[in-house]
C-alpha cells in the first residue's frame, strides 16, 4: 500500500471541514499506520468563524471596524472574505484577528481532549512546513516526524526549530 497518497488523501478530506476563509488545511497524526487524531484550521469549539462575528457590532475587532468597512470588496459581502486579506495582511501575519487555531495545533489538542498518547506519532498535512508557533507544540508533543506536500518555510524560526531538534520532516511522496 502506499501510506503516503493514502494519508493525504484523508489530509485532504479532513481540511475539507474547515470553515476558514482563507485556506483549508487538514492534518493528521498517525501511529504505527493508523490514525489516532485529526485537525483541521478553525476557531475552537463554539465560537463562530470569522465571517459571521466580523459584522458584529459587539465583536467587531476595532482595527477591522476602522481600516476595513469604508473599503468596497467589489460585490463581495464581508462574511465570504478574510478579516486578514481585506487589510492587507500575507499569510501568517495579523493573526491578533484571527479566531482559528492551525490544523496541527488542533490535531494535537483533539488527541488530548480524548486521552491518545501521541509521543512517537507522525503528522501528516496538506500545507508546507509549519510555523513556528505549530513547530513549538508538534517539538513538545513528542511528535518525530511531519510529512507535508511542500518543504518551504513559514518563517525562519521554524526552520532554527526544525535544524535544533530532532524531530524528521519530509515532503509526501506522491505517485500520480
Amino acid at each position: 500500500m502506499d501510506w503516503d497518497n493514502y494519508f493525504l488523501s484523508i489530509c485532504s478530506s479532513v481540511a475539507k471541514n474547515s470553515k476558514c476563509l482563507s485556506r483549508q488545511i487538514g492534518a493528521i497524526l498517525v501511529d504505527d499506520k493508523s490514525i489516532i487524531s485529526t485537525g483541521y484550521n478553525g476557531p475552537p469549539r463554539g465560537i463562530v468563524h470569522c465571517g459571521e462575528w466580523v459584522l458584529s457590532n459587539n465583536l467587531l475587532c476595532k482595527e477591522f471596524r476602522e481600516r476595513a468597512l469604508p473599503v468596497p470588496q467589489k460585490g463581495r459581502m464581508f462574511s465570504e472574505c478574510c478579516p486578514r486579506q481585506v487589510l492587507g495582511y500575507k499569510s501568517g501575519e495579523g493573526l491578533h484577528i484571527c479566531p482559528a487555531a492551525h490544523a496541527e495545533v488542533n490535531a494535537i489538542v483533539n488527541a488530548a481532549r480524548q486521552g491518545v498518547r501521541i509521543k512517537g506519532a507522525k503528522m501528516y498535512m496538506d500545507c508546507p512546513i509549519p510555523c513556528r508557533e505549530c513547530m513549538k507544540l508538534i517539538i513538545n508533543a513528542g511528535i518525530e516526524e511531519i510529512i507535508c506536500t511542500k518543504l518551504e518555510y513559514y518563517d525562519e524560526m521554524s526552520k532554527f526549530l526544525i535544524e535544533n531538534s530532532d524531530i524528521k520532516v519530509r515532503r509526501f511522496k506522491i505517485n500520480a
